[in-house]
């Protein structure tokens, strides 16, 4: 349990009255300490307190939703984004989604440290802000083009498919035309990244 846990990472405690403490600073700690910890960088390890279990993944979605659903708070996650989230818990492509979402938002927290330190000098915090929300589009709108092609192998707007493969004497047709599709999504999964 917490001694295979890195050193760099502290270890919180959950007990069973839903209190947090923190191991480090031998003191207890909200959801909103936790929040600040994950903004400031600092990694941290949740185990159940009574099982040893770790729970940091239903700690870190529990900050999110408070965050969400604080009052005057802009939400950071569009209603669509998290139907399509919903959908894919059941769906077959469920495998490719946490990989890509991290890909995505790794790239993204790259593009937005370029582009706060360009605008910041500049054009200050109002130009920022607005590069940074037409990102945000931007990214959404690269999620939502990759996710199309992940649940429908839809070709994208403006593209031609392939046309089928002639099934072969063993009956793969259908496993050609699968592979097929597979090179399809990732020659326009590297497309969209290049944009």
């Amino acid at each position: 349990m917490a001694d295979t846990v890195k050193a760099t990472q502290t270890v919180i405690k959950k007990y069973a009255n839903r209190r947090l403490y923190h191991t480090g600073t031998s003191t207890y700690v909200t959801l909103e300490d936790l929040a600040t910890m994950v903004q400031n960088g600092e990694d941290f390890v949740v185990y159940d307190a009574r099982t040893g279990d770790d729970i940091t993944r239903s700690v870190l979605t529990q900050i999110i939703f408070e965050q969400e659903n604080k009052a005057g708070a802009e939400n950071l996650l569009p209603v669509a984004f998290l139907r399509q989230l919903i959908r894919f818990y059941g769906d077959s492509m469920r495998t490719m989604v946490p990989s890509f979402l991290e890909f995505s938002m790794a790239n993204f927290a790259k593009d937005q440290d370029g582009l706060r330190e360009k605008f910041a000098h500049s054009f200050g915090p109002a130009a920022f802000q607005n590069a940074i929300e037409q990102q945000v589009r931007t990214n959404m709108n690269f999620f939502g083009d990759a996710m199309k092609m992940f649940t429908g192998f839809a070709p994208p707007a403006g593209t031609q498919p392939s046309p089928p493969p002639a099934p072969t004497a063993f009956g793969g047709g259908e496993l050609d035309d699968l592979k097929r599709q597979m090179l399809e999504m990732q020659q326009r999964l590297e497309a969209l990244a290049k944009k």
